[in-house]
Parts: C-alpha cells; sequence; structure tokens
C-alpha cells in the first residue's frame, strides 16, 4: 500500500505588521500582513501576496498568489480568489503568467464569492456567492454570477 506525505499546516515565512491575529489552523507563507490584521482559521494566503492594514479575513478563505488586498478590507467566510485561468484547458505552472488580483481600499466581499484575475476599485461591495469576473472600476454594489452592478455608492 502507498505511503502519503502529510503535511502539516504552516505559517512560514510570513511578514507581520503591529497586533497581526492569526487562528490556527492556517497555512500562510511568503506574503505580507499589515497591522491589525485578522485572519481566521482555515485561511491560506499564499506567497507573493500583500494584506493590507485594518484587513479581517474570515475563516475557510483561500488567497492565492499575486493577491494585493488593499487597507480595512473584509473578507468573508469561504471566499476563493483565483488568478490561474486554465486559459490551455488545463493548468498552466508558469506562475510568471497568472493573473494579478488588486483589491483597493475598503472593499467588502461577501462569504462565498469568487474573485478571478480582476481589479477591484475602491469602496465596492460583493455580494456574498458572486463571481467576479471582469475589472470593476466604479464603486458600488456587485452581485451574482457574472457579479453585475446593482447600485452606485
Amino acid at each position: 500500500m502507498p505511503v502519503a506525505t502529510v503535511r502539516q499546516s504552516a505559517i512560514r515565512n510570513v511578514t507581520c505588521g503591529e497586533n497581526v491575529v492569526i487562528y490556527e489552523p492556517a497555512n500562510l507563507y511568503d506574503c505580507i500582513l499589515g497591522d491589525n490584521v485578522f485572519v481566521g482559521p482555515f485561511v491560506e494566503i499564499q506567497g507573493h501576496t500583500r494584506i493590507g492594514q485594518g484587513s479581517k479575513i474570515e475563516s475557510h478563505s483561500f488567497i492565492c498568489e499575486y493577491v494585493t488586498l488593499g487597507e480595512r478590507c473584509f473578507i468573508g467566510h469561504g471566499v476563493m480568489f483565483a488568478n490561474d485561468m486554465f486559459r490551455d484547458g488545463k493548468p498552466n505552472p508558469d506562475r510568471e503568467s497568472w493573473g494579478r488580483i488588486v483589491i483597493g481600499n475598503d472593499v467588502s466581499v461577501g462569504s462565498g464569492a469568487t474573485i478571478l484575475a480582476v481589479t477591484i476599485c475602491d469602496g465596492c461591495v460583493i455580494g456574498a456567492g458572486s463571481v467576479v469576473t471582469k475589472s470593476l472600476h466604479e464603486k458600488g454594489v456587485y452581485a451574482g454570477n457574472p457579479a453585475r452592478l446593482l447600485r452606485r455608492l
């Protein structure tokens, strides 16, 4: 019978500001967390990612590589970020070609939303369960699959 390799969740090579709270189990590596960041349990934050000060990431969320999250953002439970768009119908092993995700300041993302390789401007609200497939350049409330502007803020 084959033997499985088991890896424990870990927090490694993370640069943290002051007053950072991380609830374990969590898997964070090669990322930067600003001052007063909260990370709930069962969260993964991958490398080349920066989380702005005062941001809160709730449980069971996945933040892939190359994400920049602004200041005072709220990421609800079970939010997924994805930047490999499977353009050739399969995973792309070339990390450098993956999309970049940039989230502005004061953005709230509802539970269960999916954020693809996009830019979201300051002050947007993304409804629970929404799928953001295109960049959002206007402050407002967005929801649906794909996410659409419901009202301006």
